[in-house]
Parts: structure tokens; C-alpha cells; sequence
């Protein structure tokens, strides 16, 4: 998540830098950073705004799991912890999904397939620019 991208949630979410620092457990002068480009965005943080984002805009009745999506066939579906914790629709939150066809073992990894995946993208589809 970059500068630009931070600010954009933050103001989807419609909180101010200070309230944005309360929800997120940081102090200000960290939100102020992260948005003038000056620090790079945690993991913790960037999961968290991902997180608080699909809550107050998703309309889950109306998404299907991951796994329906993307016809993941039944071999990998029994291994991923996505379909095992019945979260399909939270699979970009969960480490260790088997996505693009093995697990995704840290954060890092697993969000940049997340982010060409049209499961995550249906989810943020507002623009980010």
C-alpha cells in the first residue's frame, strides 16, 4: 500500500488523521508519515485498512466465496484454510491460502497475487486514484 492509497481509505472510511491514529493504535505524527510518503505502511496497518474497508462497504449477501470464483478444484480447496474456516470471502486476510496454486506463506507475497485477483478487486472496486 503506498502514500496515496493510505490517504484514499482513510477518507473512504471518512475518519480524520487523528481518528484514523486512534482506530489504527498509532500516534498521529505516524498517520501524517505514512500519508506524506515519508514512512512505509506496515503490514499490521495496511491488513487492518483492507479489513475495516470491506466491512463498511461490502455487501457480503451478494459475493461468492473465492473458491466458487475461481473453480478452485476440490484437492486444493480441502488444503486451503480459506474454504477450511468457511472464509471465502475474506481470502485476501488469510495467510497461508493456496492461491495461484500453493500457499502464500507471508503478507507480502500473498497481497500482490491478491491484488490481480478479481475476488479482492470486486471488494475495492471504487477507485483508489
Amino acid at each position: 500500500m503506498d502514500s496515496k492509497e493510505f490517504k484514499c481509505f482513510r477518507k473512504r472510511l471518512n475518519k480524520t488523521q487523528k481518528l484514523m491514529a486512534q482506530l489504527l493504535g498509532k500516534s498521529i505524527k505516524a498517520i501524517h508519515s505514512y500519508e506524506q510518503g515519508w514512512r512505509a505502511i506496515p503490514t499490521d496497518v495496511e491488513r487492518q485498512i483492507l479489513f475495516l474497508v470491506s466491512r463498511a462497504e461490502s455487501d457480503d449477501k451478494s459475493r461468492k466465496p473465492c473458491w466458487k470464483i475461481l473453480k478452485c478444484p476440490p484437492e486444493q480447496k480441502k488444503k486451503c484454510p480459506a474454504w477450511e474456516f468457511n472464509s471465502g470471502k475474506f481470502c485476501w486476510f488469510i495467510n497461508g491460502t493456496i492461491c495461484a496454486g500453493k500457499p502464500q506463506r507471508s503478507w507480502d507475497e500473498k497481497i500482490k497475487i491478491c491484488r490481480e485477483c478479481e475476488v479482492l478487486n470486486e471488494l475495492f472496486k471504487k477507485d483508489t486514484t
